[in-house]
């Protein structure tokens, strides 16, 4: 065994240590999820690939941890090839422990915050090779004031404009910029959430616009590269250098960066017209080509079902409305979760109640504390309860006044589940319910409320609300999963807006007036 294998062996050693002596929730909080060696290596190679051969290597890597990338390269490249190495690790517990490993190892690692270090000032002290998998932090975890100083940081240095709600690997990925030389290779492993969410476009506008994008490859979520982290990666190549006329970025996906399943590429003059990027490399055209025809939004207007702030304190079974005697005007018909539900069909009964084995209540009060108090014992005897549980400082109901009133949200006909898997190939992880009962639903629901042209159509005709069920339920997996979004371990998601995307051909066909509205759709497109 090479002193470098050695050495590799000795921190994967030591990584495992580090991380035993946290716990998985201090790791999530902090964003840490270690670099598998076997990953590190694949994403080293591809990128010092990008480089002129024999080139000098100026390499950085901004969350070092223990320098899995730093380890790769050397195992990768003659030490005659390397000019320089710097690394950053904001946290001492890793930081000062990667410092001893590599000592004597032709290395500069500071344990400080790479984000508010000074950048070089001169070219030749910039670096060509960035390699980094930054810390996966979400901007619920992020103070105001860190938004804030980061948001100025790449103002300040960029000129650029971050989304408040962007997560901390976002800020690494686009500070990183101001550290790298002309040309140089930036490789950077990342939730490919970025690829679809709202936070993610500035992400995508700084891939498009400010560097030149390589590459992304993006893992198949079925294969979580991280076993600590339920998160759908990708790596980022792209060279810091302004993007040529016609230039075509390549997509990855599935398989290893290596050897991806599925690979293809695409003009930049069409990607920045592509909102979503997880449809590519499959679907390009489609994606490229939007479709001017209606979509689900045209005939629905699509909302989330309530949001409780505290599914078991305000989301009750029929025994626990007995048990604390809570006042029937305070209790709304609600849905169980959508895998209490035995059938897609919720039936009603005569005063609207859902027709179903695990009914539940929802539990609103618009009541001033005082006055109920007053006025319901039992129910006050409850929410003190909820106070004392801390119920009340939740952020939902603290943003609530009462805090135990909830948002509006009236029985909507059309449901669709809004996150599942797929169970089988072809299936769809989203099911569309029919509901007769004026039960609402809480937010694992989307709830579909049809706007007027469809409502006058299902008003002339009732029956009409099964064909339109129908339609919906027939609308292919691909079509939705295309829209939405994707998580580790093969977890889709949609959005109301994502779902609101989705064509609506399959719906205007059972319409009696479909032919008409489609035509009707165009007319106001060309006329805009």
């Amino acid at each position: 065994m090479t002193a470098i294998e050695e050495r590799e062996k000795t921190r994967c050693e030591l990584q495992e240590r580090l991380d035993a002596a946290m716990t998985e929730a201090e790791r999530n909080r902090l964003g840490q999820f270690a670099t598998p060696p076997k990953l590190a290596n694949e994403i080293v190679s591809y990128a010092v690939s990008l480089l002129p051969p024999r080139s000098k290597l100026r390499f950085l890597e901004p969350g070092f941890g223990t320098g899995p990338f730093y380890s790769a390269l050397l195992q990768q490249v003659p030490a005659s090839r390397l000019e320089a190495a710097a690394g950053y690790e904001i946290d001492p517990h890793y930081g000062d422990a990667a410092k001893e490993l590599w000592k004597g190892a032709g290395l500069r690692l500071c344990v400080a915050d790479f984000t508010k270090a000074e950048p070089p000032k001169s070219e030749t002290a910039k670096y060509n090779l960035v390699v980094c998998n930054p810390p996966y932090v979400r901007h619920h975890h992020l103070s105001q004031i860190q938004k804030q100083e980061l948001q100025a940081a790449v103002a300040r240095y960029l000129n650029f404009k971050m989304n408040g709600l962007s997560g901390l690997y976002t800020y690494f990925l686009v500070l990183s910029q101001v550290w790298m030389a002309k040309d140089g290779v930036g490789a950077w492993l990342i939730p490919s959430e970025f690829m679809d969410v709202n936070y993610g476009r500035k992400v995508k506008k700084f891939l498009v616009e400010k560097v030149t994008l390589h590459r992304i490859h993006r893992f198949d979520p079925n294969e979580v590269q991280f076993g600590d982290a339920l998160v759908s990666s990708a790596v980022v190549f792209f060279k810091n250098s302004a993007p040529p006329p016609e230039h075509e970025a390549e997509f990855t996906f599935g398989g290893t960066v290596a050897k991806p399943e599925v690979s293809d590429s695409i003009r930049l003059t069409d990607l920045r017209h592509i909102s979503k990027w997880t449809g590519l490399p499959q679907g390009i055209s489609r994606l490229a080509t939007r479709r001017n025809d209606a979509t689900l939004a045209d005939l629905f207007s699509i909302k989330r079902g309530v949001a409780t702030g505290c599914n078991s304190f305000f989301v009750l079974t029929p025994d626990q409305t007995t048990n604390f005697h809570l006042p029937k005007r305070f209790l709304k018909p609600i849905l169980p979760s959508p895998r209490e539900l035995d059938g897609d069909e919720i039936l009603a009964g005569e005063n609207g109640e859902p027709q179903i084995r695990n009914r539940r209540s929802l539990l609103s009060c618009d009541l001033p504390e005082k006055e109920v108090k007053a006025t319901y014992p039992a129910l006050w005897k409850y929410l003190e309860r909820g106070i004392e549980e801390g119920v009340h400082q939740r952020y939902l109901c603290r943003h609530r006044e009462p805090w135990y009133a909830q948002e509006h949200r009236p029985a909507a006909p059309f449901l669709c589940t809004y996150m599942g898997r797929q169970t089988r190939k072809n299936e769809s992880p989203f099911r569309f319910i029919l509901n007769h009962s004026k039960a609402t639903a809480a937010n694992v629901y989307l709830m579909l409320y049809p706007k007027p042209i469809l409502a006058a159509s299902l008003s002339d005709n009732p029956e009409l609300h099964r064909a339109v069920w129908k339609a919906l339920s027939s609308i292919t997996a691909e079509m939705l999963i295309g829209e939405g979004r994707i998580y580790g371990g093969g977890l889709h998601k949609l959005e109301p807006k994502e779902l609101a995307n989705v064509p609506a051909e399959v719906v205007l066909k059972v319409l009696p007036d479909g032919r008409q509205f489609s035509m009707q759709r165009q007319l106001e497109l060309f006329t805009v």
